[in-house]
């Protein structure tokens, strides 16, 4: 399935039994060294009680979440979906530069997504249609094509309670949360590890994440993106009927 705008760095990549074509995902239930698992305890509306009372930690999300402003869908948690662009870029050599800022700046990870996910693996999309965010373009720094961020808006964003501002909002927020690897940045050059080490490395980078947040997705071998189950409150929350990777070993596409 293509965004809008000609952009589709992971449609391809969400797992079958959460929205897209059956590439797998890889569940890092095992504990890392010096990384135990804490306990989230997350309320029947999803937010966890320790974020009500501003003590919640461990994200970098802590803050007053957006003002509802709809009604929105029923959902039990979020998929952040980061998409690693070197791979988009180098697979869909056509559709580099113009305002395929991801290839021209030559960037890493950058969203994808954030996905309303119920713990049974339906989901909620293409709800109730609603004015989107106010300027497309003003969220280039985590999403640089203004034709996904249409896209996202209205297959998801519009089954949340936020008007399109706050949605994006929370967007920028989620991702700036995550601590990218000293390995994920600026690479120059291939390399190969198995997707437990990738996810391991994110687990140190973010040793506050509970044991089953994190989740990679990859295709033919390759990394694609990951991914963070996070509950309404953005606080990271174990992933539920996110299937997995299959790959003994995934490549790293470099960004230069």
């Amino acid at each position: 399935m293509m965004a809008e705008g000609g952009f589709a760095p992971v449609m391809m990549l969400k797992t079958m039994n959460l929205k897209m074509y059956g590439v797998g995902v890889l569940m890092f239930s095992g504990l890392v060294a010096g990384c135990g698992p804490r306990s989230v305890v997350v309320g029947p509306d999803g937010i966890s009680p320790a974020y009500r009372s501003g003590s919640a930690g461990g994200s970098g999300s802590a803050g007053a979440m957006p003002q509802a402003t709809a009604q929105g869908e029923a959902y039990d948690f979020y998929l952040l979906n980061l998409s690693w662009a070197p791979e988009f870029c180098a697979t869909h050599q056509s559709q580099r530069g113009g305002s395929q800022l991801e290839c021209t700046e030559h960037r890493g990870f950058i969203v994808h997504g954030l996905w309303p996910q119920n713990n049974d693996g339906s989901y909620p999309q293409h709800c109730a249609s609603r004015p989107g965010p106010t300027n497309a373009g003003a969220w280039s720094d985590v999403m640089p094509d203004t034709g996904l961020v249409r896209h996202e808006w209205e297959t998801h964003g519009t089954c949340t309670p936020y008007d399109g501002d706050a949605y994006f909002g929370l967007i920028r927020k989620a991702f700036k949360a995550v601590k990218i690897p000293a390995d994920f940045a600026q690479t120059d050059h291939e390399f190969m590890l198995p997707p437990t080490g990738i996810l391991g490395e994110f687990a140190k980078a973010n040793p506050s994440f509970p044991a089953g947040s994190l989740a990679l997705s990859c295709g033919n071998n390759r990394l694609t993106a990951l991914e963070v189950c996070l509950g309404k409150d953005l606080q990271p929350i174990a992933c539920s009927n996110v299937r997995s990777c299959r790959a003994n070993a995934v490549k790293v596409t470099p960004q230069r």
